[in-house]
């Protein structure tokens, strides 16, 4: 094992940090065994880790006997990592993907996504990695270990009342989330200026009582206006309502004036439990049918 220190420094010497990419590397490696450990990687995974940079966590990672594909979008990071590891990207063990995480195609088989993610791609990677769940074609995901900053792991938990929100109640339709370890600012090189968690989400089997998709939509919808009532912010259809199979503005139009005369559309958003949502949304969607 190299360790993270070296990995950082030999990096360092080719290159400078690239700021806009939101570059912040571990350097304890005792962060590193602990994330990996938390997220119970054995050597049957496929792991997939985003934003690489310098291989800390990868050195990590492949120490488990597991195969990872390492997506990076930094061409420098990218040459270093094909330095470094060119042993285990030659017998397979490594598949580096130059490209944004974002964007370009997943493996179909992994397992498994840990990562110490740039702070900006925090919400559109977790969107990511439900579509990749959810996907028919794909190997359903058994854990998901990033590390983000800690404003963003709270709100996702919820773990204060000022926390509830549409992000943490649409994770919550796909995963039970937890809390790990606070990471402080000198663990990482350069230091950032806020604190970091490490934020396990699993995967569970709960089945909802209409789309999950309209039930998604639905939160975000409401929670655009968090602070008015649900009788006001559902008035108008969301505005990707025509993603969700079988909803078009007319269908929902005429959903909510059936509705509008529920008590539940007499709260705010934050009053409602995510049962609570469900119960809404299928009541949204059977009084159409019953139209």
């Amino acid at each position: 094992m190299r360790g993270a220190r070296r990995l950082v420094d030999a990096l360092r010497a080719k290159q400078p940090m690239k700021k806009a990419l939101g570059q912040h590397f571990l350097v304890h490696d005792d962060v590193l065994e602990q994330t990996v450990e938390w997220a119970e990687v054995d050597v049957e995974d496929h792991v997939l880790e985003v934003g690489p940079g310098p291989g800390v966590l990868t050195e990590v990672l492949l120490a488990k006997g597991c195969k990872v594909t390492a997506v990076e979008l930094d061409d420098g990071a990218c040459e270093h990592l094909r330095s470094v590891f060119a042993s285990e990207l030659d017998e397979g063990r490594l598949v580096l993907i130059e490209g944004d995480a974002l964007t370009v195609g997943w493996p179909k088989d992994v397992t498994r996504v840990v990562a110490n993610i740039p702070y900006q791609i925090s919400s559109p990677l977790i969107d990511v990695i439900t579509r990749q769940h959810r996907n028919p074609n794909t190997v359903p995901l058994q854990d998901i270990v990033i590390l983000v900053q800690e404003e963003f792991a709270e709100r996702v938990v919820m773990e204060y009342e000022s926390d509830v929100g549409s992000l943490g109640m649409v994770v919550a339709l796909d995963f039970d989330v937890d809390l790990g370890r606070r990471i402080p600012p000198h663990a990482f090189s350069p230091m950032p200026k806020v604190h970091s968690r490490l934020l396990r989400m699993t995967p569970h089997d709960e089945e909802w009582p209409c789309d999950r998709r309209l039930l998604a939509q639905m939160i975000r919808k409401a929670f655009e206006q968090r602070r008015k009532k649900l009788k006001k912010t559902l008035q108008k259809p969301p505005r990707r309502l025509g993603r969700v199979p079988g909803w078009h503005a007319t269908r929902w139009k005429r959903a909510y004036r059936s509705m509008e005369h529920d008590p539940r559309l007499q709260r705010r958003p934050e009053t409602l439990e995510l049962d609570e949502w469900a119960e809404l949304g299928a009541d949204f969607s059977s009084c159409e049918e019953e139209a």
